[in-house]
């Protein structure tokens, strides 16, 4: 991947600029990107940000390493030598060399990942890469790197996490958005840790016999209670398709489930959109894994115009969907439709004049 040359930095007084980078859904149909001054969409062909992938890997691990800082992961973040004492995304890229002898003399071809588990050796790194579809692993070049950086743009949206990219907050609700953030990086942020089965945390075995008087049914609030209700010993089964994971095959544990969960690599999603995670960063509500997107949009409306976290309690509402009432506004022409008449198609909010011209 090459950074988009003409991208620039976002503040909160401009749109994101990143003209004319072409769109991966249109294919060539979009003259380029085109900001629009509030909505997170293309003026050109009405596609979304993530659709023209705007940013480049640098400015994605900024934006990582911003949500991991202040939370009990920063261990995985860094300050750049030289950098402006931001923290960014340790990634782990992980490079394999296969030789390759079907010629006279030996050559060697070198497959990078963009992203790999950290803290593993090599082989349960490759096991684990070997267990997830192969269109979803992020080779370098491929389209797995390239859905790997869209998942990303879609589950852990910038505006969901800093107040100067949103457009829509109004006076004295910035606050309220830092309060929010503050709230769910102490509460429900964490990153997966990939080990084999029984070896999560460590393996340490008072952490194992704490989390064995858990009630397996529900989130591990409390370890207080009774070793009686222990789950059977036996194989290991995976959370979210109950099938035994083997012993020798590594699974993904959640340190907010609790040790006594795992996963397969592959079954590690979104228990709203079905996802997998990026990067292994979930949000834990509920006894489940949330993506940062869903998992905001369940404690906040999200406006369906600017695609931000509505903080005000005044706002429009029309079948489940929620806009910001100075974004409740035709997608084609503009105009407000507070009190008007409209159309509503997936999600598209129409005023009739527009609305009766695409038919």
């Amino acid at each position: 991947f090459h950074p988009c040359p003409a991208l620039l930095q976002m503040s909160g007084s401009q749109p994101q600029v990143g003209r004319g980078v072409p769109c991966l859904r249109c294919r060539g149909l979009c003259t380029g990107f085109e900001p629009h001054s509030w909505r997170k969409i293309c003026k050109s062909c009405k596609c979304s940000q993530e659709e023209h992938s705007l940013s480049s890997e640098l400015e994605d691990d900024r934006k990582i390493g911003r949500l991991l800082s202040d939370s009990k992961y920063a261990s995985l973040t860094a300050r750049l030598k030289g950098g402006d004492g931001v923290r960014i995304y340790k990634r782990n890229r992980m490079i394999v060399t296969n030789p390759n002898i079907s010629g006279k003399d030996p050559t060697f071809d070198t497959i990078t990942y963009e992203w790999a588990p950290p803290g593993l050796a090599q082989k349960l790194a490759m096991q684990y890469m070997e267990l997830i579809p192969r269109e979803l692993q992020p080779v370098a070049g491929t389209d797995g790197a390239l859905h790997r950086r869209r998942r990303l743009a879609r589950q852990l949206p910038l505006h969901d996490q800093d107040p100067a990219q949103c457009r829509g907050l109004a006076e004295g609700e910035q606050r309220l958005m830092e309060e929010f953030v503050k709230k769910y990086k102490a509460e429900a942020l964490g990153v997966g840790e990939v080990a084999l089965p029984g070896q999560g945390g460590g393996g340490k075995e008072e952490e194992k016999a704490q989390d064995k008087s858990i009630d397996p049914g529900r989130a591990p609030e409390s370890p207080n209670g009774a070793l009686e209700s222990a789950p059977a010993a036996g194989p290991y089964r995976c959370e979210t398709c109950k099938q035994p994971v083997p012993g020798d095959c590594p699974v993904v544990y959640a340190d907010r489930a609790g040790y006594s969960r795992q996963w397969h690599p592959a079954c590690f999603v979104c228990c709203r959109c079905a996802e997998p995670l990026v990067d292994l960063i979930y949000f834990w509500k509920s006894g489940a894994a949330w993506c940062g997107r869903h998992y905001c949009e369940s404690l906040r409306p999200r406006c369906a115009g600017c695609d931000e976290i509505i903080f005000s309690e005044d706002y429009q509402q029309v079948e489940g969907l929620a806009w910001h009432k100075k974004h409740f506004a035709c997608l084609a022409c503009e105009t407000l439709l507070t009190g008007k008449p409209f159309a509503l198609a997936n999600a598209s909010l129409l005023c009739t004049t527009c609305s009766q011209s695409r038919v």
